[in-house]
């Protein structure tokens, strides 16, 4: 949620201080050394210059001359050599931190509730965990350190310039207060507008995402044009945001241009009347002008630090409210790991909405025992894949109770029990990469042998045995390369690689054509032996076995029995069959 200020909070500060440069105290130490040094061997030049003008010119003054060009090589040295030093130890880790941090923010993102997913764009948390980390750099990088160093700088100088002449440091001082001033007043403002930025970045990546994804829709129903002004709409948006930041930064830079330029002259007229008074020597005069420079261009570099703080701490802001998003295991009532599973699931009493006002289901209440197959039926939208959602712990009920051997699945540590689950649903994911890295992901530590057992029993090597790589075939982004039916035998097969006590079968033969259906039934047989299972079929023909089946419509079940039992009795599921048998 975005501040209605744009003030930096304590809070973002507290954080940054925290959880960013003190577990790097040490780098950020040597680095305030190393610009330390480089600043004070930078000042040699000016202190120089009054015994350059006043010393050696004046008084033709040659070995001194040597010196000073010694002095000055010597400070430049040092400068390249700390310049450099700082950069490579600084930057290097601030790589680093960027890296950590997206690490961080994707694996809790991961552990984010399957709901949240549900009504977000994967694109706009992609944006967030790449893009809003980014700018942290500049909290560890060379900018936290060259903005203490360039306060160090102008401390210095100032030092210089007031034992030169008071008088005419006021005289300077004065407008580069007000440059301060018109600065602060930028910076609150330019902070909303990049948190801004970051999320219409995010929205429009979020949409580019789905584009791309959805290139085959877009080119088969001549949307190309359409999406087109989409996205030309959202990179205006980001256009109109950096133009509105641009404009803020440009002005101040052009009013830090006056300022400076008002300082210049005041300097300028009361330096000269001094001199000519005799109160005043041209080397000091060249001193201050240059001591003023060295005032000058840190508070300008200042500000443009400052800029890239504002944004990094936006970014932070952004990251901060993502990591404070709970995560599923976060709810304080997971304390119980799940012991080895039985299979018995009890429904009771059941509720859920999406919307407030809108129940998808009411008051849901059945038992699968152990090892017998529960199928569910219904119409599109009847609540079958949410009821199937909270069994495999992606929901949880708004009221009732799922319990999985007499444990409430609400209480259980996730991971005890999904390593229990078998999934195929019915637009299953399947990722870029080979078929054998796809049916591994269900079980990393699967034997070469027990993979390609389960490729075989879900029929994979009916069609891999054509291909020249056999499994180690590339299938693209999604499996793309492969025929809906194959997507989803590599998808059982991956099931069965995991070996689940308790199984999903959302839609699992529903790309499947006769006779690859026909070849995996035996498989699924073999499969549910032993273990409770949960299939969801729009295809009737695929659930006659089905020890129990529910027929669920409008969130409730209105009927329930075997087969044989509901054909007989002529209620909706005798209607959704005959129906599908007419066809």
């Amino acid at each position: 949620m975005q501040k209605a200020k744009g003030t930096i909070s304590g809070a973002s500060l507290r954080h940054a201080f925290r959880e960013i440069i003190w577990p790097r105290r040490r780098l950020v130490g040597i680095g305030l050394v190393l610009i330390l040094i480089n600043r004070l061997a930078g000042l040699v030049l000016p202190a120089s210059t009054k015994y350059l003008v006043d010393e050696v010119i004046a008084n033709g003054n040659i070995p001194l001359l040597y010196q000073l060009l010694g002095l000055v090589a010597g400070a430049v040295a040092v400068q390249a050599v700390s310049s450099y030093s700082l950069t490579m130890l600084l930057s290097v880790e601030a790589q680093n931190l960027i890296a950590q941090l997206r690490a961080q923010v994707q694996k809790h993102v991961l552990q984010l509730p399957v709901r949240l997913f549900d009504n977000s764009k994967s694109g706009e948390l992609v944006s967030r965990i790449m893009d809003d980390v980014a700018g942290v750099r500049n909290l560890v990088g060379t900018g936290l350190v060259q903005l203490v160093g360039g306060i160090v700088t102008a401390v210095v100088a100032l030092v210089f310039l007031l034992r030169i002449d008071g008088v005419m440091t006021v005289l300077a001082l004065v407008p580069l207060l007000g440059f301060s001033l018109v600065s602060a007043r930028a910076f609150r403002k330019l902070r909303p507008a990049f948190r801004e930025r970051g999320a219409i970045r995010a929205e429009v990546t979020g949409r580019l995402t789905e584009a791309l994804g959805g290139i085959r829709i877009i080119k088969g129903f001549h949307a190309l044009d359409r999406e087109g002004e989409i996205f030309e709409k959202g990179v205006m948006r980001i256009f109109d945001n950096v133009k509105s930041t641009l404009t803020t930064s440009s002005g101040v830079t052009s009013l830090g241009t006056f300022f400076l330029g008002l300082a210049s002259v005041l300097v300028m007229g009361w330096g000269g009347r001094l001199i000519v008074q005799g109160q005043l020597s041209l080397g000091d005069l060249f001193s201050f002008t240059l001591f003023l420079g060295f005032l000058i261009a840190p508070i300008l570099q200042m500000a443009n630090i400052g800029t890239q703080m504002t944004e990094a701490f936006a970014g932070l802001d952004r990251t901060a409210e993502l990591l404070s998003w709970p995560r599923e295991n976060d709810d304080p009532k997971r304390t119980v790991t799940m012991p080895p599973i039985e299979g018995q699931v009890v429904f009771e009493d059941v509720h859920f909405r999406y919307e407030e006002d809108e129940p998808v289901l009411k008051g849901i209440s059945f038992e699968a025992r152990p090892g017998t197959v529960v199928a569910l039926v219904g119409s599109s939208g009847s609540g079958k894949s949410t009821l199937a959602g909270l069994a495999a712990t992606f929901l949880t009920p708004d009221t009732g109770r799922v319990t999985v051997d007499g444990i409430d699945l609400t209480t259980v540590v996730l991971d005890s029990y999904r390593r229990q689950l078998g999934l195929v649903l019915q637009n299953d994911f399947l990722f870029d990469g080979t078929i054998r890295e796809n049916l591994r992901f269900a079980r990393a530590e699967a034997t070469d042998a027990e993979l390609e057992d389960a490729a075989r029993r879900a029929y994979v090597n009916e069609f891999t045995d054509r291909f020249p790589d056999g499994l180690d075939t590339v299938i693209g982004e999604r499996g793309v390369k492969l025929s809906g039916g194959q997507r989803q035998r590599v998808a059982i097969a991956r099931a069965l690689l995991a070996n689940p006590r308790i199984l999903i079968l959302d839609e699992a033969t529903s790309n499947l054509d006769t006779e690859s259906e026909a070849f995996i039934q035996e498989s699924f047989a073999k499969l549910m032996e032993g273990r409770t299972t949960f299939v969801i079929a729009h295809r009737l023909s695929t659930i006659r076995r089905a020890d129990q089946i529910l027929v669920v419509e409008a969130g409730e079940i209105v009927e329930r029995g075997t087969h044989d039992d509901l054909i007989a009795a002529e209620g909706r599921y005798h209607q959704l069959y005959t129906y599908q048998a007419r066809i």
